[in-house]
């Protein structure tokens, strides 16, 4: 192999890893939006035991990023700029699941091109993440304004780390069966 190819390749696994982080990043946000619908129905009496926190849980991470958004603008007031982010990294978000790299192929064959494509992922990466972060602050401020103990706290980090090992064991299963 050449070294302007070693480069290339070098800069093609770049790229591949902050288009990674971008998904990460979105599905961070996406976390934190359920955390809020469990928060406000856990506010609202409507989920009482382990069992149905834990049936609500499963529906809302297999939401889409859209249906989360339009179910927390109906129970939840965020700022001007925060729905107009939200707005934006969904749109944006959505295209980079379903179109990036069909849309922008192209773009991929030069050094150029991917440092643009580097630097979009980068800069929605760097946006979702300050928005999840946000969220996160929301999150505990509820939660403390909520009076919920601890337990109540840890509960939705047991939930999130049930439903990560949960994923984890699926995609296992589908490894073997390959």
């Amino acid at each position: 192999m050449q070294h302007g190819d070693m480069l290339d390749s070098e800069h093609s696994r770049e790229l591949f890893a902050y288009y990674g982080l971008a998904v990460y990043y979105g599905q961070a946000l996406e976390q934190q939006l359920v955390n809020l619908i469990l928060l406000m129905k856990m506010s609202q009496g409507k989920v009482v035991s382990e069992e149905e926190l834990e049936d609500l849980y499963e529906r809302k991470m297999s939401s889409s990023l859209g249906q989360l958004i339009h179910e927390v603008r109906h129970h939840f007031t965020f700022s001007e700029e925060e729905t107009r982010q939200l707005n934006e990294l969904w749109k944006q978000r959505n295209s980079i699941v379903h179109h990036y790299f069909k849309e922008r192929i192209h773009e991929t064959f030069s050094p150029e091109g991917r440092s643009r494509m580097i630097k979009e992922l980068e800069d929605f990466k760097d946006r979702a993440q300050e928005l999840e972060i946000s969220l996160q602050q929301y999150t505990g401020a509820w939660i403390a304004e909520l009076g919920l103990d601890a337990e109540s706290a840890a509960a939705l980090h047991t939930l999130e780390r049930m439903h990560a090992e949960s994923i984890h064991a699926r995609a296992l299963e589908e490894d073997e069966s390959l």
